[in-house]
């Protein structure tokens, strides 16, 4: 199993009138910062915002008339089973999605609108490898047909025609593509068509740093389970990655980057504020590897923005796991002494004019010396940190700071 530029441009001509041609957005922000020429691929303005209609779609055409009639069957963390949603509405295929507990509602709501009707939506674990666990056990007990997010040839191949697109658009090949990585059906289908047609481009892998299942592949030399996995970025979390996706990775040996989950958040935030782009956080992967990956100066880039389902409850949680990377949010448990005027010495003594308290927690003790309280400070500039400390090192106060690695920490993060 296996596939080639010419199942690319197969699938291309299979996709169209159905998928959006997406637009090619130059960014001036990312340009900026890097000093090349950065272009958006606007992948989140699909009609399930996101890539995976592509794969999803391919592989379901293509099903005989008796595999119709048997149904199908797919896993996913949202944005599969949107794609999946929309080819059983338009091809009129019966469909059952399992998706885990973590996926977003906004996610599910969308799946089952895209369906209109011709899904069934099942959730299942805790996790995609979970959900997919029961996927295929549920598959092989009704003979339904399994569409997978991205371990087979077809899927591969629809996601490929991202790529073709590009260079399409382009009139050429543009230097560097940036591509997410969850599974891998994306980078190994673009992998493969460049390979082929344009090897002079060089193509980035972006990977979550909390779920880095190519990299471990790569490393072990076979797809490996990830003991630890952070589901934060939902749409390129996967415990671990494809057989066939990990081969046509491993022949072509892209640079892969593992994207700290705080600087997501910040490039989440930048589209936002920017941009006025809604990223969901494995949309922003591969725009967010920019900065970890240097392009050659003025070299023509393409990120992927992969996806925009994003729950706008989230954003509390983005907005605070940003501050986290960036250095400006900190906890402290901190003991004042039970006086009157206490936390006034601190604000007045302690915090910076452009310093903030973000979070306090306090109980008062009659009984007892000191008060312990919980305390959470956002700093103005994330340099002034040492000066901070040295303040809180020169008062009364006694203090501790809360590591990012307690687990303490994660549960105020």
């Amino acid at each position: 199993m296996t596939i080639d530029a010419q199942a690319v441009e197969a699938a291309a001509s299979r996709l169209a009138g159905v998928v959006t041609r997406t637009p090619l957005q130059l960014n001036e922000r990312l340009s900026a910062a890097t000093g090349a020429y950065v272009w958006l691929k606007r992948e989140d303005l699909q009609p399930v915002r996101s890539y995976k209609i592509r794969g999803a779609y391919n592989l379901m055409a293509q099903l005989s008339a008796e595999e119709r009639a048997a149904g199908v069957i797919c896993a996913s963390a949202g944005n599969h089973g949107q794609g999946v949603a929309f080819a059983c509405a338009t091809l009129g295929i019966q469909g059952r999605i399992f998706v885990p507990a973590t996926t977003p509602r906004q996610k599910r709501d969308r799946i089952r609108a895209l369906g209109e009707g011709m899904i069934e939506l099942v959730v299942v674990g805790d996790s995609y490898d979970e959900a997919a666990a029961a996927a295929a056990t549920e598959a092989a007990a009704s003979g339904a047909v399994v569409v997978p997010a991205f371990d087979h040839p077809d899927t591969i191949a629809g996601q490929g025609t991202v790529a073709a697109e590009i260079v399409d658009q382009f009139g050429y090949a543009p230097d560097v593509i940036v591509v997410p990585v969850g599974g891998g059906g994306m980078l190994s289908g673009c992998l493969t068509w460049l390979a082929e047609r344009h090897p002079e481009t060089v193509v980035i892998g972006a990977e979550p740093a909390e779920a880095a299942s190519m990299a471990a592949a790569l490393a072990a030399g076979h797809p490996v389970q990830l003991a630890d996995m952070d589901t934060f970025v939902d749409g390129a979390a996967v415990r671990q990655v494809g057989r066939l996706t990990h081969s046509i990775v491993a022949a072509h040996s892209p640079q892969l980057y593992a994207v700290p989950t705080g600087r997501i958040c910040t490039e989440m935030l930048a589209l936002y504020q920017t941009e006025g782009i809604v990223s969901e956080p494995a949309g922003a992967l591969a725009a967010a590897a920019l900065g970890l990956y240097q392009p050659p100066p003025e070299a023509t880039v393409v990120a992927i923005i992969s996806g925009g389902n994003n729950d706008i409850s989230r954003y509390s949680e983005i907005i605070e796991r940003s501050l986290v990377y960036e250095g400006r949010k900190h906890y402290f448990l901190v003991n004042f002494p039970q006086e009157p005027g206490a936390l006034r010495r601190f604000l007045d003594e302690v915090l910076g004019p452009d310093d903030d308290i973000t979070h306090f927690e306090y109980v008062k003790r009659s009984n007892r010396e000191v008060g312990p309280a919980l305390v959470g400070i956002e700093l103005g500039d994330p340099s002034t940190l040492g000066d901070f400390i040295v303040r809180l090192d020169a008062s009364p106060i006694t203090f501790e700071i809360v590591s990012s690695d307690s687990p303490f920490y994660r549960f105020l993060v």
